[in-house]
């Protein structure tokens, strides 16, 4: 009887394994069949790198839209790495053991907070003071540097890229907490015992130790990134271009497709959204994949 249990639970664990599989086979086959249309329109890399999107006349191109999308996502990254790093550090080495659950808690309560309020926030608060306030500064300080000159628009890559970054915060500290805390105390205890201070026991140990880890949590950050689309409607600008400063509007393939999936009259462009939605799932794909043969490797070599 307990073999007859196990071959049914592992089957059962199989079965769960395999479905989320197929989930995504289908979706991808899904997106690819209904994307022919425009595929055999464009072709699949004259589609990416077609820099036009009429609707009018039915031409259409995805690199608007890819590079809005790439560009935001690496300045939340950029943005929010540090930041989770710091949070987690904080939590694990240096907060008082009374407040940890309270800061874990209220961190973790950011990915609970729906999107769409992100978006408000962002376009009715953050847009108006980076208008007046930081980009300005940004400009007048930092101006002489390629893609940080220009004029100030509030809305635009900049307020998009801050809003996703809080948005992944809660995803990347909670991981890299967690890896954190896996840390053998003996190590940190030995590195104490010979004079090292906190900080270079975070630095030379904890960090070292943890590395692949962290870099989890960033790629994990980064899928989610990826794909948001109600927030960074809001506050991207949604304009077809390519923007050459950081403060110009721009538009990611998620907001692409909020936008117009609705509105579109004909095949082709219902089509060409089906594209979009296809690249943007081999981009995810694609990063997924190459953070996990990085991770792979990194622990490989004992990193």
């Amino acid at each position: 009887m307990k073999r007859i249990g196990d071959r049914i639970f592992k089957s059962v664990a199989f079965l769960s394994a395999l479905l989320v599989v197929l989930l995504v086979v289908i979706i991808g086959v899904l997106l690819y069949m209904e994307s022919r249309a425009a595929m055999d329109r464009f072709g699949f890399l004259g589609f990416i790198f077609r820099d036009v999107w009429n609707p009018v006349e039915d031409e259409f191109g995805g690199l608007f839209a890819v590079v809005g999308t790439l560009l935001s996502s690496a300045i939340a990254i950029v943005i929010a790495t540090p930041v989770s790093i710091g949070v987690a550090i904080f939590i694990t080495e240096l907060s008082p053991s009374s407040l940890r659950g309270l800061l874990s808690a209220i961190i973790e309560l950011l990915a609970a907070i729906p999107s769409i309020i992100y978006g408000m926030w962002g376009l009715f608060v953050l847009a108006p003071i980076l208008r007046h306030s930081v980009e300005p500064w940004m400009i007048e300080h930092f101006g002489f540097i390629p893609f940080l000159g220009g004029k100030p628009y509030g809305i635009g890559l900049l307020n998009a890229g801050i809003v996703l970054s809080i948005m992944i915060i809660p995803y990347i500290s909670s991981i890299v907490r967690e890896v954190f805390s896996l840390v053998p105390d003996v190590m940190k205890e030995a590195a104490y015992a010979v004079g090292a201070t906190r900080w270079e026991v975070v630095r030379n140990v904890v960090i070292p130790y943890t590395r692949s880890g962290i870099m989890a949590g960033v790629i994990l950050g980064l899928g989610r990134a990826l794909g948001e689309t109600m927030a960074v409607t809001f506050v991207i600008g949604n304009a077809y271009r390519i923007p050459s400063t950081i403060y110009e509007p721009s538009i990611t393939i998620a907001s692409s497709l909020a936008n117009e999936f609705t509105e579109a009259t004909s095949t082709l462009h219902l089509s060409s959204l089906f594209f979009l939605a296809f690249v943007l799932f081999l981009i995810t794909f694609v990063v997924m994949s190459l953070g996990r043969l990085i991770i792979m490797r990194m622990q490989r070599h004992g990193v």
